[in-house]
């Protein structure tokens, strides 16, 4: 990437993730330049909630915007990295075990604006202490603990 790169990090949390039927979970976006989103569903995934966040920190910039995405999700990181979406659409939006893909109409709202930045996708070691990536954990984390107190989602606003 030349010029200015826009850097954001991006993190989805949810409570007990393995339960059955979705379970409180909530996403964090930070952008290097100070601006911070926080935002939680009542029955979710970790997963989707990592594709949330991306999305969400995609949303705040321009269509044209360079931006550099880092987060500590494997899934996230590696379907750009790797390209899966080639085999998925190849495959009628099928995983490679022939069922539908997860998180479909998250993965191409993500793929649509992606399309329309130039996007750097950088894996980040979790829990590992770079400051925004605590950061936007910790905002994801409360999102998800704030839902789970209060019953009721904290929506994408400015946290």
């Amino acid at each position: 990437m030349t010029g200015r790169v826009i850097e954001v990090y991006t993190d989805g949390a949810c409570r007990n993730n393995q339960a059955p039927g979705g379970q409180p979970g909530g996403w964090g976006v930070v952008f290097a330049d100070g601006r911070e989103y926080a935002g939680a569903e009542a029955a979710t995934t970790n997963n989707r909630m990592e594709l949330t966040a991306a999305i969400e920190a995609l949303r705040r910039t321009e269509p044209g915007a360079r931006v550099r995405v880092y987060s500590d999700s494997a899934y996230l990181v590696n379907a750009f990295r790797q390209n899966w979406f080639r085999g998925w659409e190849q495959r009628g939006w099928r995983n490679a075990r022939g069922q539908p893909v997860e998180n479909q109409d998250l993965w191409r709202e993500l793929l649509r604006l992606a399309g329309e930045r130039e996007v750097e996708w950088v894996k980040v070691a979790g829990h590992r202490g770079h400051p925004l990536n605590e950061r936007a954990d910790r905002l994801a984390t409360a999102a998800a603990d704030g839902l789970r107190t209060s019953g009721r989602g904290s929506g994408p606003g400015p946290r």
